[in-house]
């Protein structure tokens, strides 16, 4: 099974585009070229200003604060893949991680922030023992997808236990 969220991180990517054109278009006509008469719609600038630059905020930095990552992950062959990047304001450098199904030793999946931040650790058994992964950050994958993943990787090797950290405020 091969799968990856590459179109839910165009789709985001196309979203903070949009957002910062339309924040700049109201920054324009609103404040410098005051093509826009306040009050609108019986709001003031300052509550307009308020909400669209909170608006704005949320949609810049929400996938960051949850971690949001390109993943992909394939099962296929003699190994377990996965392939990641931050998909944040600033992507991170690409990661991957390739385990062969016979040295894999199991996963731990973490879920944070009342389950919108899931990540999984992936453990490989070396002859110098077991080496820990990094966590890969599947909160942007549909549940669908993480499902098929928790499936394929437990077909492979029990998980090893499963932590609920506190909740991030």
């Amino acid at each position: 099974m091969t799968l990856n969220n590459s179109k839910s991180v165009i789709n985001l990517k196309i979203i903070r585009r949009t957002a910062i054109i339309l924040f700049l278009a109201f920054a324009l006509l609103g404040y410098i070229a005051k093509v826009i008469k306040f009050p609108l719609l019986g709001i003031n600038q300052t509550i307009w200003t308020v909400f669209v630059l909170a608006l704005f905020t949320a949609i810049m930095l929400l996938p960051a604060l949850l971690n949001f990552q390109y993943v992909y992950f394939s099962d296929e062959g003699e190994n377990i893949i996965f392939r990641y990047y931050t998909a944040g304001i600033f992507e991170g450098k690409k990661n991957s991680i390739e385990i062969n199904k016979r040295t894999f030793s199991g996963f731990a999946m973490e879920k944070r922030f009342f389950g919108f931040i899931q990540s999984v650790t992936l453990y490989q058994q070396l002859q110098q023992g077991v080496a820990t992964y990094p966590p890969v950050y599947i909160s942007s994958l549909k549940r669908d997808e993480m499902a098929k993943i928790i499936k394929s990787l437990n077909s492979f090797a029990p998980r090893i236990k499963v932590k609920t950290g506190q909740n991030m405020s």
